[in-house]
């Protein structure tokens, strides 16, 4: 019986002491916990003479609910002292100034996609993302690049799986997904595919990952002369209303006849820079009428419909854009760079 003052006693010095929440919590638990002293005195009841358990529980049991009303009261006194004091510390100064928070802005690569985007898609142009592992089928065979091409090669193509039957790799060019719509779409064709692409290429001019935005038109008595036109409107939004283009033969597995396409320099009108290297053109993006064979792997009669496709490298645009001589620039982050670009 007198285990139960001795108790009471001690909860109730130790209680009024505790500083804060944590510090109650212990001694509430010292006492009334699973390994309390209260608990404790329960667990010895079997040591009391049968005819003293009534009277030692009803004792114990007293103990019991006056310590637990008095934790009780206790808490609420020290959580609301714990919160005025809180609330005082973190009271907010509005007399202090503000804290400057930079205005962010998109990064010239995203800018230049927004507006090709924004560009050919008032031509009447969807959009279309496919993946960016594609199989050697869509990437290479289904656009007619023969199987000893040197763009196969592994120092040119990062391959995911090799020796399968159609070998995994990261996309070499968006032409892919050109492949993939041609295949579940009948034309009239008209999309834009934007991405990034993967080559082993590393220099000033060059990254082993960059974006690159491809377009397609497939339909009837499409010509050479729809592809100069919409890519000679291309330029005068993209660069200046003074911006001339001009068609280079070239050679695309997926494109006959095939061009490059050049720019007059925005630098200095065409009369030859540096910049140009002194022939007032620039290079900016490969282009062509759709190879027959591709249309025939697709399933399209290539006597019936015609088509042509271009392709970019967004990197390339925004570099010649914006005046931008590294293309490491567009990727190392650097907030000075990137500030250049606010609107």
């Amino acid at each position: 019986m007198n285990d139960t003052e001795i108790i009471a006693r001690e909860a109730e010095e130790e209680a009024s002491a505790a500083q804060d929440s944590r510090a109650l919590y212990e001694v509430k638990m010292k006492f009334l916990g699973r390994a309390g002293k209260v608990t404790a005195l329960l667990k010895s009841m079997k040591d009391v003479a049968a005819e003293e358990r009534p009277a030692f529980g009803k004792k114990i049991n007293a103990l019991r609910e006056k310590l637990e009303e008095r934790f009780a009261a206790l808490e609420s006194v020290v959580k609301k002292r714990e919160l005025e004091s809180r609330l005082s510390e973190e009271r907010l100064d509005v007399t202090m100034p503000g804290r400057h928070r930079k205005q962010g802005a998109l990064h010239p690569v995203t800018r230049v996609k927004n507006q090709l985007v924004d560009l050919f898609a008032g031509m009447g142009f969807e959009v279309y993302e496919g993946p960016e592992i594609e199989t050697e089928y869509y990437d290479f065979t289904a656009l007619n690049t023969p199987a000893d091409h040197p763009a196969r090669d592994m120092q040119d193509t990062f391959y995911v799986t090799e020796g399968s039957d159609d070998n995994f790799l990261l996309r070499t060019q968006t032409s892919a997904g050109q492949i993939r719509v041609m295949e579940n779409k009948k034309p009239p064709i008209k999309i834009l595919s934007p991405g990034r692409v993967f080559r082993s290429d590393d220099d000033a001019t060059h990254s082993p990952m960059f974006h690159q935005m491809e377009g397609l038109v497939v339909d009837k008595n499409i010509t050479l002369c729809d592809l100069h036109g919409m890519l000679g409107e291309f330029a005068r939004v993209m660069f200046s209303e003074n911006t001339k283009t001009r068609l280079r033969p070239s050679y695309f597995p997926f494109t006959e006849p095939s061009v490059e396409v050049d720019v007059s320099c925005a630098s200095c009108g065409g009369k030859g820079c540096s910049l140009c290297k002194g022939t007032g053109w620039i290079e900016v993006l490969g282009a062509g009428m759709v190879n027959r064979n591709v249309l025939k792997n697709c399933g399209i009669d290539p006597d019936e419909y015609s088509g042509f496709a271009f392709g970019m490298g967004i990197e390339r645009i925004a570099m010649l854009k914006y005046g931008i001589n590294n293309i490491k620039l567009l990727t190392e982050n650097d907030v000075r760079f990137l500030e250049q670009f606010k609107d």
